[in-house]
């Protein structure tokens, strides 16, 4: 009896113990619906971060580098010179130091970079341009993408967005490193100084790895697959383990993305490739060599199974005034092994040229 009397009282006594009541009810009610609200807010980008791991990898890549680059500064801008397109990032204004012009490898793109700018001071003037043909950058069935043609459009995109109104330093990985020498032997006054990193070109007396896969290709005519234009999850593993003496744990779903983001470019890559290892760009930086005249650093990694570090010394041999910087536990892939130690290397070569020309001592 006692429970129905309290029951009846309230919701049918005292008018003020019901307005509490209500109120205490709203208020409860208010409280779920926060956190409804903030539970489908949260699962809303967990699910969507999700969907792309599992079903649109190469979406998350895309997503990944696209944030990347907003985190570190840089803007993404287009240049146009007769019906070519450029595409490059950059960061900073040109100022005190030099402007930093970074040219990629082999197959890959502007946000290469990203690992070694990350350790950059924010007011460099840092220019990462996509290599003619490759990422935004035009691409054409009858352009030349030999060294000295890929040579010739890096020139006509320093023209394009007045780079060389003041000499600037030039940053090259492999064959970014080749295309880099070769413009330095071509357009010595555009040029203060130069850093060539794991670079093609070289005629190195040890063979590596990659060399035994190119002499196999050569035996073959070419049938059988590039190491470095992998088609599958595993040939994407099998590159990594070429390129990089650092094992990093990758998983098969960003394996699977990055396949799937080159895949639609394989054929334009073995194009390249076939140019770059022909008899006319093979060997274009060593035959350049001896018209370098911009202070040249090398840096390379002792473990490299692409290109054997015993081309630094025939660098080194050929201009013996050059800066040797060898990396122990690192192999081709230094910007992506040790971004940290390449920026601060670069840096501190870039201040030590300046200085030498009379800059000031100022640390940066």
């Amino acid at each position: 009896m006692y429970f129905y009397v309290v029951l009846l009282v309230v919701l049918h006594g005292n008018g003020h113990v019901s307005s509490i009541s209500r109120s205490n009810m709203a208020a409860d009610l208010d409280v779920v619906n926060l956190f409804v609200i903030a539970g489908g807010t949260l699962a809303i980008p967990i699910l969507a971060f999700l969907a792309s791991f599992l079903l649109w990898p190469s979406v998350l890549i895309k997503v990944y580098y696209w944030y990347w680059r907003r985190t570190l500064g840089l803007q993404v801008r287009y240049a146009d010179c007769g019906g070519y397109r450029f595409c490059y990032s950059y960061r900073g204004k040109p100022g005190f130091r030099p402007t930093i012009l970074m040219l990629h490898g082999f197959s890959a793109h502007k946000d290469t970079w990203l690992t070694v700018v990350k350790y950059l001071p924010k007011h460099l003037h840092i220019v990462c341009v996509d290599m003619p043909g490759h990422e935004g950058t035009t691409r054409t069935n009858t352009d030349d993408y030999s060294i000295q043609g890929q040579v010739r459009r890096i020139h006509q995109f320093v023209e394009t967005i007045h780079l060389n109104r003041k000499p600037f330093h030039l940053v090259g990985t492999a064959m970014g490193g080749n295309v880099g020498g070769v413009y330095a032997a071509c357009y010595p006054s555009e040029l203060c100084s130069m850093t060539l990193i794991c670079p093609d070109g070289i005629r190195h007396p040890c063979e590596t790895k990659f060399d035994n896969h190119l002499q196999d290709l050569e035996h073959s005519n070419y049938s059988l697959s590039i190491p470095l234009i992998p088609t599958t999850p595993e040939e994407m593993e099998d590159m990594f383990r070429l390129c990089s003496h650092v094992r990093f744990r990758i998983p098969q779903q960003i394996l699977q993305g990055l396949v799937d983001v080159r895949l639609p470019h394989n054929t334009f890559y073995e194009e390249v490739f076939m140019e770059i290892v022909s008899e006319k760009s093979r060997y274009a930086l060593q035959e350049h060599l001896h018209l370098i005249t911009a202070p040249l650093q090398v840096i390379w990694g002792k473990q490299d199974q692409v290109v054997d570090v015993s081309g630094a010394s025939v660098i080194a041999e050929l201009l013996p005034g050059c800066r040797v910087d060898l990396l122990d536990n690192c192999g081709h892939s230094v910007v992506m092994e040790k971004p940290c130690r390449t920026a601060r290397l670069i840096l501190e070569f870039i201040i030590l040229q300046q200085n030498a020309r009379g800059g000031t001592k100022k640390s940066s």
